[in-house]
């Protein structure tokens, strides 16, 4: 049985704008990423919120395809974190006026097969904010999925946690052998020794 399909998104805030530069917006950003995730029903393996992008492990979506999950998270976001321009600002101009967007168009993905690409995918994430210099450690930076790795311990969004998964997909592995099993195994019939003679009449 091959391994489950991840899948691994990069987006940006425009023009790489630290918009979720505060603790209010990056918190604000993993509440909606979890109703995004009760919505469509996809299995959050890692994350990690930046100032001004944010990196994503995720399953398959039950009920959309994958551009459609991103689409209505980004909106959502979008709409809860960006102001809105109102006629008198938006007459302002240059400088004053307010920014009309608050993503990038484009955003990067990637497919994520072996457990080995997984557990490189949520190192790099995990690593982020200490290589960035936002914190000296990955336990300070509270918007991520390591303290779920590292510690067990849940933080502010519940992780589906790879190991987990794995587990599930052994499980289904061994009940397919079982089953193929039983399914081929047939019934052995009475041998009767060279020579002897049957008891039939």
């Amino acid at each position: 049985m091959r391994n489950p399909l991840r899948r691994y998104y990069t987006f940006s805030c425009y023009r790489r704008r630290p918009l979720l530069g505060s603790p209010r917006a990056r918190d604000r950003f993993v509440a909606i990423l979890n109703e995004v995730r009760s919505r469509f029903g996809f299995r959050l393996i890692g994350y990690v919120v930046m100032p001004e992008h944010v990196h994503l492990l995720i399953s398959e979506p039950k009920t959309a395809n994958p551009s459609k999950v991103l689409q209505v998270l980004k909106q959502k976001v979008s709409s809860a974190l960006h102001p809105k321009p109102t006629k008198s600002s938006s007459e302002l101009g240059g400088s004053e006026a307010p920014e009309l967007h608050f993503w990038q168009r484009r955003f990067y993905d990637f497919n994520v097969w072996s457990s080995e690409k997984v557990r490189e995918k949520l190192e790099y994430m995990h690593a982020n904010p200490v290589k960035r210099e936002l914190v000296e450690h990955p336990k300070d930076w509270p918007w991520s999925s390591w303290w779920h790795y590292e510690n067990g311990e849940e933080g502010l969004i519940t992780i589906d946690s790879v190991i987990e998964e794995e587990k599930e997909q052994m499980k289904v592995k061994i009940r397919a052998l079982e089953t193929e099993g039983c399914g081929t195994r047939k019934p052995l019939s009475p041998q009767v020794a060279p020579g002897a003679r049957s008891t039939r009449g």
